[in-house]
């Protein structure tokens, strides 16, 4: 009995115990609730987070475990006093959290603020775009950017602050006014800052974009008043004449050059009428004074490696102005580079972008100013072949078609394509492979050896040299037309009147003198005649006297093809940008093949006589030999020398002749399928008059 009496003595000391313990923790929640809200200035934030330390913190002491060793008569009390010790302990930790945030948020305000002065210090020292050397851009550029790179920090300091003060906002936590009204002010001047860097960078790169180095601005000078230089968004130029309010994609002096182009259309033969009108490209282009070996220097960009590569206008100016460039410097010449480079540029975009598309391939680039430069022909030939080649040196019939189709745009923008077997380069390409009979590809030996026979997709190139060649040189000869003395340029000497020369314009316009008309064969000279060169003729000139007239009326003339409108072949595998002639019917067709066909059979008639006059030379042999000439002889050696090109002639004839043969039976298919096609229209053309007629009757 007195164990129980003293047991129930303690449990009820306990349960007073635990019943000021509620009622004290009762009482700190109440005064906890009652205090003011956390908040204020810094030092009210601070003066709020001692005061609570010394306060409540002893509350982390526990008398938990002295709770749970009552009786089971207290536990009830004992849980209400246990959670509400939880609650209490919960809010203060939180209480305390939240005024360490403010805390935090304040001393990051303090650290950003000067951090964002110093930024706006290098801000407001910028000096204004227009006042900046072209040549700087560049550097102020990625100057910027660094600076934008450096501003990370901030950044991410204004992005954690901002998330700060949102959840302390949830949480029911409010900064003081001037809390608020600085952290206001601080994402306002980072925006401002912001706006200001990316503005600058945008004028930066727009002046350097249209006055930089990779700019178009220097070309402006290309042109004069009323003229002005504008350039179309795919960076394409183009011509505003503002006297006239008219705009153009030529050049002014581009326009002035095509203009004298045209006193050029009295020249009989097209091949010589191509090249003259390109020579005064070349000449007004200047690339009559750039050597190939600046243009490979040029071409050794890493973007010009890939011939299938598409450039744009700006990389087509980047490679023509650091061509320009060299010429004045290895030349030691004045040189207007920004007309050159617009007029060069022009041209390369009527040849292969007349669309005015800006984009035109690393071969074209190349194979427009390849053709036009100062060069041997034969280095040209080789260059271009390996453009085309794979690794091995070989090229198969693909690219060869790539290549030539390239080199046809040339003559095609002239408005000559026709005379040159039109756009459709398989012709050619089937013919340049017989040289390599079953092969898949061929060498660069074939390639050149195709080239010198002069095939007729081909031939305006040699000509222009020819023609470059004779501009300098004087022959010592009166001419038989119109009187000059020294005959200037090409020299033509009849193979069958004595001391019969024509001067180059005479001959290529056709005139002759009043009631007499020039007699064929002609020889042609574009350098100054040798002695064994005048002996030769002597002797073709007296074995043609012997010859009747009626000989030269059945031999066509040994001159060159008059102006022809050939007729393309259509072919899938000819490049898609290819130009076709349009047709109005079936009739026109067959008009148009007809027309070529005959052109054809007469060329093959001139060849095949050519042909029968090298068979009738008789073959000189090596000195030596059995009735071979004395050796050592200066004449010898030149009729040796003579019988070599003979030789080397017919063989050429016979390659062009089987060329010609080939179209022939290419024309006939066509001339027979054409016929085919108007004999059905004709056919279903009298079905359907006979079924109306009988539907009539009935």
């Amino acid at each position: 009995m007195a164990r129980l009496e003293a047991f129930s003595d303690n449990s009820g000391k306990l349960q007073l115990s635990l019943q000021e313990i509620i009622e004290w923790l009762t009482a700190k929640d109440e005064e906890l609730s009652e205090q003011l809200p956390i908040g204020g200035d810094a030092g009210a934030v601070q003066h709020q987070r001692e005061f609570h330390q010394v306060t409540w913190m002893p509350l982390k002491v526990s008398p938990r475990r002295r709770i749970f060793n009552v009786s089971r008569s207290v536990w009830k009390q004992a849980n209400v006093a246990s959670d509400l010790w939880e609650k209490l302990t919960a809010r203060c930790v939180d209480r305390h959290r939240t005024l360490e945030r403010l805390l935090q948020i304040q001393a990051a305000m303090e650290e950003l603020a000067g951090a964002l002065e110093q930024a706006e210090g290098v801000r407001d020292a910028w000096e204004p775009v227009g006042d900046l050397f072209i040549d700087s851009l560049q550097d102020h550029i990625d100057a910027t950017k660094l600076f934008k790179e450096e501003l990370t920090q901030v950044k991410e300091g204004m992005k954690q602050i901002n998330e700060l003060a949102h959840q302390l906002a949830i949480s029911d936590v409010h900064l003081s006014m001037e809390n608020a009204r600085a952290l206001e002010h601080l994402n306002s001047r980072w925006k401002v800052l912001q706006g200001s860097i990316e503005e600058r960078l945008k004028q930066l790169q727009d002046a350097h974009r249209d006055f930089g180095p990779g700019s178009q601005h220097f070309l402006s000078s290309s042109v004069q008043i009323p003229w002005e230089r504008a350039i179309s968004p795919n960076k394409v130029p183009y011509y505003i004449n503002h006297q006239a309010q008219t705009t153009c994609w030529d050049h002014p002096k581009m326009t002035e050059l095509y203009q004298a182009l045209s006193d050029l259309n009295n020249i009989k033969f097209s091949a010589y009428r191509t090249a003259m009108k390109l020579r005064r490209v070349q000449k007004a282009l200047r690339l009559d004074l750039v050597a190939l070996r600046s243009l490979v220097e040029v071409f050794r960009e890493p973007e010009l490696q890939q011939g299938e590569h598409v450039m744009d206008v700006v990389e087509v100016i980047h490679g023509l102005t650091a061509l320009y460039e060299k010429l004045e410097e290895e030349r030691s010449i004045l040189v207007n580079i920004p007309l050159c480079v617009d007029m060069c540029l022009n041209w390369l975009l009527n040849v292969y972008d007349s669309a005015r598309n800006g984009k035109m391939r690393v071969l074209s680039f190349k194979m427009g100013l390849v053709s036009l430069c100062n060069a041997d022909v034969q280095e040209k030939y080789k260059y271009l072949f390996h453009q085309v080649s794979a690794s091995g040196g070989l090229t198969d019939q693909r690219h060869l078609s790539l290549l030539l189709h390239e080199a046809i745009q040339i003559p095609r923008q002239l408005g000559e394509v026709a005379a040159f077997g039109g756009s459709n380069v398989e012709p050619s390409v089937r013919s340049c492979f017989r040289l390599a009979p079953g092969k898949p590809a061929i060498e660069v030996s074939h390639f050149l050896e195709w080239m010198s026979l002069e095939p007729q997709s081909m031939v305006w190139l040699p000509v222009l040299h020819r023609v470059a060649a004779a501009e300098s040189t004087k022959h010592q000869a009166k001419c038989y037309v119109c009187k000059q003395c020294p005959i200037k340029g090409f020299r033509y000497r009849s193979l069958k009147q004595f001391n019969v020369d024509i001067c180059q314009t005479c001959f290529l316009t056709g005139r002759t003198t009043k009631g007499k008309k020039l007699h064929y064969p002609i020889m042609e000279y574009y350098t100054p005649t040798t002695s064994g060169e005048k002996m030769r003729d002597f002797a073709k000139t007296l074995k043609n006297k012997f010859r009747s007239k009626q000989y030269f009326t059945k031999h066509p003339q040994r001159g060159y093809l008059p102006v022809q409108s050939l007729l393309e072949a259509e072919s899938s595998e000819t490049p898609c940008s290819s130009p076709r002639l349009p047709h109005a019917d079936t009739h026109s067709r067959i008009e148009h093949y007809a027309s070529r066909y005959v052109v054809l059979q007469s060329e093959y008639r001139r060849l095949k006589w050519k042909h029968e006059e090298a068979a009738s030379v008789p073959m000189l042999t090596e000195a030596g030999e059995p009735g071979s000439p004395t050796a050592g002889g200066t004449q010898d050696e030149e009729l040796l020398a003579e019988a070599r090109v003979l030789r080397q002639h017919k063989t050429r004839l016979e390659t062009r002749m089987q060329i010609l043969e080939d179209h022939n039976k290419q024309l006939e298919s066509q001339l027979r399928r054409l016929r085919e096609l108007l004999l059905a229209m004709d056919t279903d053309s009298r079905m359907k008059t006979q079924s109306a007629t009988s539907y009539g009757a009935h």
